[in-house]
C-alpha cells in the first residue's frame, strides 16, 4: 500500500515536472514568434525603402543627405545578426526617425507630394510603423509571461535546472518619451 502511495506521488511529480517545463517552451516559443513578427514588419519596411528613395529622389534632388542616411541605416539593419534584437530596434528607430523627414520633405515640394506613387508609399510605410509598434507590443507581453515564469514558483525551479534566462523587453527610447515641444 506504501508503495502504490508512493508512486502516485512519484508519477504526479513527474507530470507536474512535465507541465511546468512544457509551460515554458510554450512561453519562449511565443516569444521567439512575436520577435519573428517584428523581424517581418522590419523587412517589409525595408523592401519598400528603395522604392520610396528612388520616388522622392527625382522630386527633391537637394535633399541627397537624408535619402542617404535612410539607404545607410537600412543596410545596417538588413546586416545585422538575427538575435541583436535591441541593436535592430535602435537602428530601426533612427530609421523610423529619418523616414519622418522624407515625409516631411513632402511638404517643401508640391509635385512630391501630389504623387501618387509616394503617397502610396507613405501609406504603406506607415501601415508597416504601426505593425511595427504592435509587433513591438506583443513582443514585450509575451517576454512579461515568459519572465514572470521564470521568477514564480515552482517554474522558476524548472527553469533553473534547465538554464533558461530572463528575455529582455524592447525598450522605448528616452527622445520618443519626451512630451513634443508645442509653440504658440
Amino acid at each position: 500500500m506504501i508503495g502504490l502511495i508512493v508512486l502516485i506521488i512519484v508519477i504526479a511529480l513527474v507530470i507536474t515536472y512535465i507541465v511546468m517545463y512544457n509551460g515554458l517552451q510554450r512561453a519562449k516559443v511565443n516569444t521567439d514568434e512575436a520577435w519573428s513578427q517584428i523581424d517581418v514588419q522590419l523587412q517589409r519596411r525595408n523592401d519598400l525603402i528603395p522604392n520610396l528613395v528612388e520616388t522622392t529622389k527625382g522630386y527633391a534632388k537637394h535633399e541627397r543627405e537624408t535619402l542617404d542616411e535612410v539607404v545607410g541605416l537600412r543596410n545596417k539593419i538588413m546586416q545585422l545578426p538575427a538575435d541583436a534584437h535591441q541593436e535592430k530596434m535602435e537602428i530601426s528607430n533612427q530609421l523610423t526617425d529619418a523616414l519622418k523627414s522624407i515625409f516631411a520633405l513632402s511638404e517643401n515640394y508640391p509635385d512630391l507630394k501630389a504623387s501618387q506613387e509616394f503617397s502610396q508609399l507613405q501609406e504603406e510605410l506607415t501601415n508597416t510603423e504601426n505593425k511595427i509598434a504592435y509587433s513591438r507590443q506583443l513582443f514585450n507581453s509575451s517576454a512579461a509571461l515568459y519572465n514572470q515564469k521564470l521568477v514564480t514558483f515552482p517554474s522558476n525551479m524548472v527553469a533553473h535546472i534547465h538554464h533558461m534566462t530572463k528575455v529582455n523587453y524592447l525598450e522605448t527610447p528616452s527622445a520618443a518619451k519626451e512630451a513634443p515641444k508645442v509653440s504658440f
